[in-house]
C-alpha cells in the first residue's frame, strides 16, 4: 500500500481513472471546480466584447484620415487582428468547456462590456479606443477574480488576453499624447 501512494505522489488515483470516463466531456473532468455555466456566461459577455472591439478598431482603420495617421492606422488595424485572435482563442475555450460561442450579431452589443464607436475625428477614435481598452481590462480582472483557482486554463487565457489589453491602453495613451 505504501508502494502506491507513493507512485501516485499522493494524488487521487481513483479520480484520475475516473477522468478516462464521460469521453463525451472532452476537457471537462469530474474534478473541473468552477461553475462551468457561469465561466463559459462570463466568457461570452468577452467574446462579446472583443468582437465588438475588432469592428470598432476596423472602422477606425478604414475611416481614419488625415495627414500624419498612417502610425495610427496601423496601431488600430494591429489591434483589430489581436482582438480578433482574442476573439477565437475565447470562443475555442467556450468549446472546451462543452459551451457554445454566441456570435449573435443581434445581442452583440447589449452583451459587450465595450462601446462601439463612430468617431470620425482621429482623437476622438484614439480616446474611445483607449476607453474602450480600460473597460477590457477591468472586466477581465475581474473575471479573473471571480473564477480563482477553480478553473486555471480559463485564468491563464484571460491574465494573457487582459496583459494584451493593458499594451493597447499604453498604445492608445501615447497617441493621445
Amino acid at each position: 500500500m505504501e508502494e502506491t501512494n507513493k507512485l501516485a505522489h499522493g494524488f487521487d488515483v481513483a479520480a484520475i481513472r475516473c477522468a478516462a470516463a464521460n469521453l463525451d466531456d472532452g476537457a471537462v473532468t469530474e474534478g473541473y471546480q468552477a461553475d462551468r455555466e457561469a465561466v463559459i456566461a462570463m466568457l461570452n459577455d468577452a467574446l462579446a466584447t472583443e468582437l465588438l472591439c475588432v469592428l470598432r478598431y476596423k472602422r477606425h482603420y478604414y475611416t481614419v484620415s488625415g495627414p500624419n495617421t498612417g502610425h495610427i492606422k496601423a496601431e488600430f488595424l494591429e489591434h483589430a487582428q489581436q482582438e480578433q485572435d482574442h476573439a477565437d482563442r475565447i470562443a475555442e475555450r467556450i468549446v472546451q468547456l462543452n459551451g457554445s460561442p454566441n456570435f449573435n450579431p443581434a445581442t452583440l452589443t447589449a452583451r459587450s462590456h465595450a462601446e462601439y464607436d463612430d468617431s470620425d475625428d482621429v482623437q476622438a477614435m484614439v480616446r474611445a479606443d483607449l476607453i474602450a481598452e480600460r473597460v477590457a481590462i477591468e472586466s477581465y480582472r475581474q473575471m479573473i477574480a471571480a473564477i480563482g483557482d477553480r478553473d486555471p486554463t480559463t485564468r491563464a487565457l484571460l491574465v494573457d488576453i487582459m496583459a494584451v489589453e493593458e499594451e493597447h491602453a499604453d498604445d492608445m495613451r501615447d497617441l493621445l499624447a
